[in-house]
């Protein structure tokens, strides 16, 4: 009775292993995995190569759309500047230092040296 139990105990495990031979240890199943290795890890199109290239398109893009917001920005102060007189005056005054003939312009520079040492 008790070698009838160790031959069932003993079968079942021979089978597991035959399936694991038959379905693991098969020659397609082996190849497939492989493949996934390889194209997960060492092909020049792997999948981690891809997941880089998308997160570069994504950084691309959103720099992108804060240039297109820069030249909207621009473009309105442009149009702004050119159709009024007095927008154009005030631009040139505050950044180019232009003044009418009659008048004179004082720039007041500070020390840096002085101001740091408060």
């Amino acid at each position: 009775m008790e070698e009838n139990n160790l031959i069932k105990d003993i079968k079942p495990k021979s089978e597991t292993l035959k399936l694991i031979q038959k379905y693991v240890l098969n020659k397609y199943t082996i190849t497939i995995c492989l493949f996934l290795v390889w194209m997960t890890f060492f092909d020049k199109t792997s999948f981690l190569v891809i997941n880089e290239l998308n997160g570069e398109i994504s950084k691309y893009e959103d720099q992108l759309e804060y240039y297109k917001q820069e030249y909207e920005k621009n473009d309105a102060f442009y149009k702004k500047l050119m159709n009024n007189k007095s927008e154009k005056e005030k631009y040139a005054r505050e950044n180019y230092f232009m003044k009418k003939p009659n008048e004179e312009i004082f720039i007041l520079v500070v020390d840096s040296t002085k101001v740091a040492k408060k």
